[in-house]
């Protein structure tokens, strides 16, 4: 299977030597997200709210780069300086993801790249996302 490297400008450029997102068939592994400003790669300002918000744009950008949406994430692993933190990040996921929530692990971690308080990446499977198509109805003939 070929794999393809996924880059966008629409989010922090990698901060060492990885890709923003690798695709493989319809797989697309996508690397970790600190709350990086794409066109400055400063922290963006604000509360923990603000990072965490950044992250979700950060990962969407990325997913729409390699022809996906968040709706796409099977699995999101979170990483956290402050696991009291914890219900912030669901409170935020909420207003980014529907049902069915993709997987999820929240691991806590001494330290991130930049002085970040949070980190994500994700797994998603191009097509997941997307609501089943519905059966079209066969129009009745009338017959006589």
């Amino acid at each position: 299977m070929k794999k393809a490297v996924i880059s966008t400008n629409k989010a922090p450029q990698a901060i060492g030597p990885y890709s923003q997102a690798i695709k493989a068939g319809d797989t697309v592994y996508l690397a970790g997200q600190i709350p990086l400003v794409p066109e400055t790669m400063a922290l963006v300002e604000g509360d923990m709210r603000a990072q965490i918000s950044r992250v979700f744009e950060n990962l969407a950008a990325v997913a729409k780069a390699s022809g996906g949406s968040l709706q796409d994430i099977v699995k999101l692993n979170v990483y956290l300086t402050d696991l009291g933190h914890f219900p912030l990040v669901n409170e935020v996921m909420a207003q980014y993801f529907r049902e069915p929530y993709p997987a999820r692990a929240a691991v806590g971690v001494a330290a991130l790249p930049k002085g970040a308080a949070v980190e994500m990446d994700a797994v998603m499977v191009l097509g997941s996302g997307r609501p089943p198509k519905k059966a079209k109805k066969k129009a009745k003939r009338n017959r006589r």
